[in-house]
């Protein structure tokens, strides 16, 4: 990892927080993969099946009860006690954050919130090479505790573990596509594939491209690009650093790991330990050669100034810094916070914003799924107490007629 200070440190700050995505490259293609599924249906989602992701030409689209129930069947013990007690973190999680209906009543004007849960939701697990179970159980969770009616799964050639992970809770649509065909699929349905009204889950470039592109016509949760790390530390356990950076570093070449730290001495034997540990790793020593760096800032503050510009998916602080953070997907305090903690079991959630999106938003929660309905009763009275105000900026709007249903229900001249 490059260690990176003064003038130099500022620059590749910069050019982090100014950082973009890479749809343009693939918008093309994953233009013509929707409109050849909003066009002829399941017969692209087969084609494209058979093409990319090895599907048998005898096999469903529709992943069957029967082959459910068998793959929590044959699960081994271990991993059945792993995802009850992933699962029971995360439910819990997902339950301190449902938001509240309420209503409060003043001078005969009652207003309030109803809380509703979405009506369908289709959850992206991506394939690859090992059974992702931690994305379905993380994206799948928070949309049965809001209440949503109907949950879909689509994952390219689901394995069997992730198969156990969906019959364990409950699910019962499980498909076998993958890519931006998947996400047409769900947005805009096919013979097989019933529409669903939000799209929730990460993915490769082709994936979130493909969720900008319908996202006018199917909520989406946000576009996610490859996994960022960023750890803040003047005190930490040098492995402890390195070993976080390794982590996420092996989720994909293109993964951005950085180390913030005043001390220089701290700064260098995090990059010795990193180098060390990555070469047992082949992606995540060609992560960290790539987009790994370590910035040695010259004050606390400037730590924090840099970290909230980057404004990155994970972040690590040490307990006295949590008031620091402005920006981030999701914090990690302390030295035995790992990130990997987080991406499994502690219970938030690991689909998050990067890219610097969590400048504006956080991860995915339970209020993706449901809507914040607002309600509003008033009385005789109440209306008479605001009825002058609203006709006075009706009037002013040049909306005679919104004044006019005030008017004619209060009398007001």
């Amino acid at each position: 990892m490059r260690i990176l200070s003064g003038r130099a440190a500022a620059a590749r700050v910069r050019q982090l927080a100014g950082r973009g995505s890479q749809f343009a490259t693939v918008e093309p293609v994953v233009r013509r993969i929707i409109a050849d599924v909003r066009r002829r249906g399941d017969r692209a989602l087969r084609k494209y099946a058979e093409q990319w992701d090895g599907l048998r030409a005898d096999s469903s689209l529709r992943v069957s009860e029967e082959e459910l129930q068998e793959a929590w069947k044959s699960a081994s013990p271990e991993l059945k006690t792993s995802l009850r007690a992933a699962g029971a973190n995360i439910r819990r999680f997902c339950e301190g954050q449902k938001p509240a209906e309420w209503k409060r009543t003043r001078n005969g004007i009652t207003v309030g919130q109803l809380v509703r849960p979405l009506d369908s939701v289709g959850c992206y697990v991506p394939g690859g090479r090992y059974p992702l179970v931690s994305t379905l159980l993380m994206t799948v969770i928070p949309a049965q505790v809001a209440g949503v009616g109907r949950i879909s799964v689509v994952s390219p050639q689901p394995r069997a573990e992730v198969l156990a992970a969906a019959a364990m809770l409950g699910v019962r649509e499980v498909y076998r596509i993958g890519g931006a065909q998947a996400i047409a699929a769900l947005a805009y349905g096919t013979e097989s594939v019933p529409r669903v009204h939000k799209i929730v889950g990460p993915g490769n470039l082709f994936v979130t491209a493909a969720k900008k592109l319908v996202a006018f016509d199917c909520a989406i949760d946000l576009l996610a690009g490859p996994t960022e790390v960023v750890i803040v530390s003047d005190t930490g356990t040098p492995e402890f650093i390195a070993a976080d950076l390794v982590a996420q570093a092996e989720h994909d070449p293109e993964a951005l790991a950085v180390f913030i730290s005043t001390r220089d001495d701290l700064a260098r034997q995090v990059g010795r330990v990193a180098e060390k540990l990555s070469r047992r790793n082949a992606v995540a020593q060609q992560s960290l050669r790539r987009n790994g760096v370590i910035l040695v800032s010259s004050s606390r503050r400037e730590s924090f100034d840099w970290a909230n510009d980057i404004a990155a998916e994970h972040i690590t602080v040490e307990t006295t810094d949590v008031a620091l953070i402005r920006n981030a997907g999701s914090v990690f305090v302390g030295d035995y916070s790992p990130q990997a903690a987080g991406d499994y079991a502690s219970g938030p959630n690991h689909v998050l914003p990067t890219g610097g999106v969590a400048r504006f938003r956080g991860g995915l929660s339970v209020l993706d799924f449901v809507k914040l309905i607002s309600i509003q009763k008033l009385t005789r009275p109440g209306l008479k107490r605001i009825g002058g105000v609203v006709q006075s900026l009706a009037d002013t709007e040049g909306l005679r007629a919104h004044a006019e249903s005030i008017r004619m229900r209060c009398g007001h001249a």
